[in-house]
């Protein structure tokens, strides 16, 4: 362990790694490209609220970090549906009454780089731009953003965690032949506003503890909530054509379109206007790219599979990449290849399988969620899953609550179920009949065709 391990950056996936690499024993260099941003408590970074869940979760717990993450988490147990009439009801994301925690990503990657800087053996290295990789003698070259001073760095390791534009992924690309690349962009962007506290530091929306949504079909406002009380919100719409950011323009246009589509929220949302004009209109990227590893250098977290918001899994992914990470070091004695090849053999199919799984479900979340089928689709999965847990876990569960599931595996079977309960809700008068014995023996014999076991 003579060189150190260099991870490039210091998000939330880098300072994660560099905790569990830290107090395996490694010595341990993160180089950010950005000044510290705890310093002026300010995120330079994308800033939606994360839903933290299980899978993220093993990786806070495995790095000893869990309890002191939850202090700054809000749990949140389902659905809030907005109507236009501003009728709301609850949809469960568990039947097993499971929760997903609300976190800031700034507060969550402050603390992770706190904790991390406080080993021995990790360093922080702000305001260092990647500017080469050498892949084979696993170097890095850095210039200082402030001073211009480049220096190299020589590693046993290099780990790309520099997010969806990845210095080091860029790096792969331009010196390796044959280098499979894909970035694709969804049609939507999103702006991100708040609904602040009442005069007392109360939250205002009745259920705190649910991610609020107001689907519009083609756009969606979302709200998370922050244990202060706030509720950190996100206006989802597609960038150009009807209902889109290219057409608001004007203070007016803005009031009208939040009052016709969003008229529960607009009196909690005091300065809506002002911050609609402040914050910039973001894009959402989804990368697939392969190799991960070349020689002894590889992509960790979004600079892998950067995916969409939708599923909440985009951090917790990430902390899953640090997981398995840690486990093949135990399990091939530190030899780095064996490692980084099973590293990559695992994770690419799974790092695919929920940029789709994400790429869904904003359609589920936009254009469903209201849908009164959808509904009682969503009724049918929970009462039979809560009548044979061996025979069908809901889709939402198997991602988001069971890590012993690849993300691979389920994708392949939600779809295989979709189907099943595609051909249930056909059924003659399902609406009144959806929890009879009748409809249960229709599933297990649909079940029998491609029987899937749960254990």
């Amino acid at each position: 362990m003579n060189k150190p391990i260099i991870i490039v950056g210091a998000g939330l996936v880098g300072s994660l790694l560099a905790i569990l690499l830290g107090k395996k024993g490694y010595t341990v260099k993160v180089f950010e490209r950005r000044s510290d941003m705890r310093k002026t408590r300010q995120y330079a970074g994308k800033s939606i609220n994360l839903a933290l869940s299980d899978r993220g979760i093993r990786g806070l717990k495995l790095a000893g970090v869990y309890d002191e993450v939850m202090k700054i988490t809000v749990p949140v147990y389902g659905r809030m549906i907005h109507q236009p009439d501003k009728s709301t009801y609850f949809q469960p994301y568990s039947a097993d009454g499971k929760c997903n925690y609300s976190v800031s990503r700034s507060e969550i990657n402050f603390l992770l780089m706190d904790i991390a800087e406080q080993l021995p053996n990790v360093s922080f290295h702000f305001n260092e731009k990647c500017i080469d990789i050498d892949f084979n003698n696993t170097t890095a070259t850095f210039e200082n953003t402030e001073t211009k001073h480049l220096q190299t760095e020589s590693a046993e390791i290099i780990f790309g965690a520099d997010g969806a534009f990845s210095a080091v992924r860029l790096n792969m690309m331009i010196k390796n032949d044959r280098y499979q690349y894909q970035q694709f962009y969804i049609e939507t962007g999103y702006k991100e506003l708040i609904i602040p506290p009442d005069a007392n530091g109360k939250f205002q929306l009745d259920n705190h503890e649910a991610l609020h949504i107001w689907p519009r079909k083609e756009f969606m406002l979302m709200a998370l909530p922050n244990p202060t009380g706030d509720f950190t919100c996100t206006l989802f719409m597609p960038f150009e054509g009807k209902n889109s950011f290219e057409q608001l323009i004007t203070e007016s246009d803005v009031k009208n379109f939040f009052e016709t589509h969003f008229p529960d929220a607009v009196p909690l949302m005091h300065t809506y206007i002002k911050d609609f004009f402040k914050n910039p209109t973001s894009s959402l990227v989804t990368v697939r790219c392969y190799p991960w590893v070349i020689n002894k250098v590889a992509l960790i977290g979004d600079a892998a599979h950067a995916i969409t918001p939708f599923y909440g899994q985009g951090m917790n992914a990430g902390f899953e990449d640090c997981v398995i990470l840690m486990e093949l070091i135990d399990k091939h004695s530190g030899n780095w290849h064996k490692i980084l090849q099973e590293y990559q053999t695992l994770r690419k199919k799974d790092g695919d399988a929920i940029a789709q799984l994400a790429l869904d479900n904003h359609i589920e979340m936009r254009d469903k969620t209201a849908n009164l089928q959808f509904i009682l689709q969503k009724k049918i999965e929970q009462w039979f899953y809560k009548l044979h847990p061996d025979k069908w876990i809901p889709l939402y569960d198997m991602v988001t609550y069971r890590p012993d599931i690849r993300y691979s595996e389920a994708l392949q079977k939600g779809y295989y179920q979709d189907a099943i309960i595609q051909k249930v809700l056909q059924l003659p008068n399902i609406e009144q009949k959806w929890d009879s014995s009748e409809t249960e023996q229709f599933i297990l014999q649909q079940l029998q065709f491609h029987p899937f076991q749960y254990q």
